[in-house]
């Protein structure tokens, strides 16, 4: 006999998702294999998803909704598992990243999360986790989710020229970032500016940080060192920090001239070359 693993359905997001499809599967009098072939997939990955063992992703949790009748449970059910997966000390700032009306960003070294296509997250992510990789990926895209939204945030971006030519993943990964970026540009509620190097010293030198503000709750400044990240509401914090990105954005390219220089890069930096992908013999 075939030993099923019981799961405790208040243990965690992943738990309770596991636990559900088999509720629903079992009522509906289907086997794991039945249901595989209706939403496309393995029986094996039914099992593991319904024993917390593998993390469920959107689509197939869409595909879950539509073949057991459950009216959109899992596709937000789902949003709750991918966020948990989310290192422990990130999970809040991305609870309430998701309810702002109003982003503004300085971004030293990266593109912004958001902003981020799944090929350059994975070779950012790839950088600091050994494991569950997978899972960190499909949590960073589920978190861009909010700007598809019906009223997205405004989002306001500036990206130092460092972001741009740090060739995180290799040339094609780029090529396809910036491309990301340039194809962002055309939403009236997103703006994207470039700090170019010409800009010399500037009021973000300390590094990046990103300030949300609520419709109903207090403006909050976000900041990440090596090992967590820190939220403030302290309104001296949230002034000077306005301040600063304030400077930024009048020492930053226009978002005219940013898209210029965007497209410049992905042309000098990452685009095609005769021979690029040569190897040196010795």
């Amino acid at each position: 006999m075939v030993h099923i693993r019981e799961l405790d359905s208040t243990a965690s997001p992943l738990d309770y998702y596991g636990f559900e499809p088999r509720r629903k599967r079992e009522e509906a009098g289907l086997t794991q294999r039945e249901l595989a072939n209706v939403v496309f997939c393995t029986g094996s990955l039914i099992g593991q998803i319904e024993t917390a063992r593998k993390v469920p992703q959107r689509d197939l949790s869409e595909r879950l909704d539509v073949a057991l009748g459950t009216d959109g449970f899992f596709s937000r059910l789902v949003g709750l598992v991918l966020r948990s997966q989310l290192p422990s000390w990130f999970q809040p700032f991305a609870e309430v990243e998701a309810q702002a009306t109003y982003i503004s960003t300085y971004q030293a070294q990266l593109i912004y999360g958001l902003l981020q296509t799944e090929e350059y997250a994975r070779a950012v992510l790839a950088t600091g986790v050994q494991e569950g990789l997978d899972q960190l990926v499909a949590a960073r895209m589920e978190r861009t989710r909010i700007l598809s939204r019906k009223q997205p945030p405004l989002t306001l971006v500036v990206l130092d020229e460092a972001a741009l030519r740090r060739p995180v993943g290799g040339p094609d990964i780029m090529r396809q970032q910036l491309a990301h970026l340039l194809d962002l540009q055309s939403h009236r509620w997103l703006r994207i500016q470039v700090l170019a190097f010409s800009g010399g010293e500037h009021a973000g030198l300390a590094g990046s940080f990103t300030t949300l503000r609520f419709a109903d709750h207090p403006d909050l400044v976000y900041t990440e060192d090596v090992i967590s990240g820190h939220m403030t509401a302290n309104p001296d914090t949230v002034r000077e920090t306005a301040l600063r990105y304030a400077s930024l954005q009048a020492t930053a390219l226009s978002v005219e001239d940013s898209a210029a220089l965007i497209t410049r890069v992905m042309e000098e930096e990452y685009g095609d070359r005769p021979g690029s992908d040569q190897r040196a013999v010795a």
